[in-house]
């Protein structure tokens, strides 16, 4: 962290990170070689380097301002079926000697696993698409903190009933990633992130209560402008003023979007490899089985042009491609590295280190008509605690929203909790919205479930 006046004069906004990819590959092939010159039968590298600025402002005046600029390099080196890694920030001949030479001594020392290696060399891609994930953003700590400013007023403006602010924020992050193993393949790809977001305290007679908003693109001229972004951090700080409580009972429960990501979260993390193999999963060889609503599928699109989610390999250098996760409520692949997928007797999905740009997809309404179907029930806006057994699928959680009645949004509530099982919930999403939030990488609408126990705390 350094003061404003000093920050002001950072080099961020002149940098440019396409300089650094082939210095990235040449140190990627130097660290290959010298593992395989300590003796390594096979080696992988994943080498980074970020750049990135953030400014936070707090009721009108700077906060912090924040300039980073990093390089680091995770080795693993295979001597047979023992594996080993280590990693370091110091690309120098002697550190790299030193990392290498660490990854070998652990790997020397530990029990061989048959399912340890690389990918096989025919899953790397031959070609990398230009996915148009790099789009720097021409900006230093005094644009942004002008960008900050004019949110967070558009905020403080919006209802005299917004007493107080938790801060602005605006970033920007470029990366370069280069990975690397001993089977001949280098790839790379950059990317930049961009974001804004506020925070805002209302209060009325009945307390207080607290909101935000955030926007994020790979590409800068795609975010919200600052004033959109204040205007609806302020709106939905507001409109959780003076809750009720409600019965308890079982209802029919709608998770906004981004509350939606969650379920589908878990999902992915049932029929991932890790969670199988050890068998610590709710959706044990559930691999053609029917699991989801007939209607919903669950797509993944790693090529998306522009996407946070998007990437041409994955962490093992397996190519990335399309592919369905549950084809009409039907499980059609789980989620497997090549280590995972080893385990299970399968093949990799080229899904090492996660999911890239996956998105939900059935029978939708317009969010006026999701709650008109509801009739009477919870729209959860917010859910706090970790009360979600992955081996069992029993779901508990504390939640805030709205309460609906009569097809319409009634009135503010918070101090809920609900409750199901996984397997329940997700066989019972009757439909959902049309209100797509594309932010992220699990990339959701609004869902409904027809029934959960709702209770007050």
């Amino acid at each position: 962290m350094t003061d404003g006046k000093l920050a002001k004069d950072n080099p961020h906004s002149s940098i440019d990170l396409r300089e650094s990819v082939l210095t990235l590959k040449n140190l990627v092939a130097d660290i290959l070689e010298e593992a395989v010159s300590q003796g390594a039968s096979a080696a992988e590298v994943s080498a980074s380097e970020d750049v990135g600025l953030s400014v936070t402002v707090r009721k009108g005046e700077l906060e912090t301002v924040e300039f980073n600029q990093d390089r680091g390099f995770g080795i693993t080196v295979y001597f047979g079926q023992r594996k080993g890694s280590a990693s370091t920030s110091d690309s120098s001949r002697s550190a790299i000697a030193r990392t290498v030479r660490a990854a070998a001594n652990i790997a020397r020392y530990t029990q061989a696993d048959s399912c340890n290696g690389l990918a096989e060399p025919e899953l790397m891609p031959e070609t990398l698409a230009d996915l148009d994930l790099y789009h720097p953003w021409n900006t230093d700590a005094q644009a942004a903190e002008a960008l900050a400013l004019t949110c967070e007023a558009a905020g403080l403006n919006h209802d005299s009933r917004i007493v107080n602010s938790d801060g602005a924020q605006v970033s920007t992050q470029q990366s370069s990633r280069v990975y690397g193993n001993s089977h001949g393949f280098i790839g790379h790809y950059l990317g930049t992130r961009h974001g804004m977001s506020c925070m805002f305290i209302a209060e009325d007679e009945n307390g207080m209560q607290r909101d935000h908003w955030y926007t994020t693109a790979r590409d800068p001229s795609l975010l919200e402008s600052p004033e959109a972004v204040g205007e609806e951090a302020g709106r939905r700080s507001v409109a959780r003023l003076s809750p009720r409580k409600v019965p308890t009972g079982n209802f029919p429960v709608i998770f906004c979007p981004q509350m939606s990501a969650g379920l589908v979260g878990h999902f992915l993390a049932a029929v991932s490899g890790g969670s199988l193999y050890r068998k610590a999963s709710f959706l044990l060889d559930s691999l053609g089985s029917a699991v989801m609503s007939h209607h919903l599928s669950l797509i993944e699109e790693p090529h998306l042009p522009k996407q946070i989610g998007s990437a041409g390999f994955d962490g093992d250098g397996v190519a990335t491609w399309d592919k369905t996760f549950v084809s009409n409520g039907v499980v059609a692949n789980y989620v497997l590295s090549s280590y995972s997928a080893r385990r299970l007797g399968m093949e990799t999905t080229g899904n090492a280190g996660g999911v890239f740009n996956v998105t939900l997809k059935g029978n939708e309404k317009p969010f006026a008509e999701l709650l008109g179907t509801m009739g009477e029930g919870f729209y959860v806006t917010e859910l706090m605690g970790q009360g979600v057994n992955g081996v069992t699928g029993d779901y508990s959680r504390d939640a805030s929203g709205f309460w609906v009645e009569n097809g319409e949004l009634a009135y503010p509530v918070d101090g809920l909790t609900i409750a199901s099982n996984l397997k329940d919930m997700l066989q019972d999403i009757q439909w959902l919205g049309d209100d797509l939030d594309s932010r992220g990488n699990v990339r959701t609408p609004s869902v409904l479930v027809g029934t959960m126990t709702v209770a007050s705390n």
